[in-house]
């Protein structure tokens, strides 16, 4: 997977582009008063996924969420739209609700994407829901976090989690997080324990200072 990489005054941005958001499936087709659950032919980009990830990485405004202030962290944006009979797209609109302008970006982007290969049923085009992923990984440049996935915790587990900062001693750094519990295991070492799935913020700080450096948005998953 191609990540496009800008660096900020405070972050650097990452666009993930979900490596099968050209084959996500169709919700519907609509054609003669009718509506499908299913369509033969799906409606695709002119040129297929690789030509799509290309697009969404030069026309996408990876700086938007850094200058909406938002925190670090995994930021999966879904945007829902139709590709008419015709090919256009219409009917745009976000299902997720992460703020900080990512979703006002992803659906200005698909406004902009083009004449589409409409979808095909009974060998006629139609109307067709199509859906669309966009993960922005927001990294904060004043502190870098490891954990076992990226910005993920697990419910009724043991998060390991490892933090250094630049310019701060080890010795110095804590963490305290929303909804969940902490324990220092060793320098600049630390569990994070979560029982519910959904998002938790992780906040770092020097406690030399008594200053904290800056925040995580951590999406919290069932354990498998």
């Amino acid at each position: 997977m191609k990540l496009l990489k800008q660096f900020l005054p405070a972050f650097i941005v990452f666009i993930a582009l979900n490596a099968g958001a050209q084959n996500a499936p169709v919700d519907s087709a609509v054609v003669d008063g009718k509506t499908y659950t299913k369509v033969e032919v799906e409606a695709g980009y002119p040129g297929g996924i690789e030509a799509w990830k290309k697009f969404l990485i030069k026309t996408l405004n990876s700086e938007v969420p850094g200058k909406n202030h938002s925190p670090a962290g995994l930021f999966t944006v879904i945007a829902k739209f139709i590709v008419t009979k015709n090919g256009t797209v219409d009917s745009i609109a976000a299902e997720t609700n992460n703020g900080f302008g990512m979703e006002e970006e992803v659906i200005r982007v698909i406004k902009r994407s083009g004449t589409w290969t409409p979808a095909m049923q009974n060998g006629k085009p139609v109307n067709a829901y199509r859906r669309q992923p966009i993960t922005f990984a927001v990294v904060e440049d004043a502190f870098n976090i490891t954990t076992q996935k990226l910005y993920t915790f697990y419910t009724g587990t043991d998060n390991e989690l490892s933090v250094d900062a630049y310019k701060v001693n080890p010795e110095d750094l804590d963490i305290t997080v929303t909804n969940g519990t902490v324990k220092q295991i060793a320098v600049g070492k630390f569990i994070v324990k979560v029982n519910k799935p959904g998002r938790v913020i992780v906040e770092v700080f020097n406690t030399k200072k008594n200053k904290s450096l800056g925040s995580a948005s951590f999406v919290v998953m069932e354990k498998k």
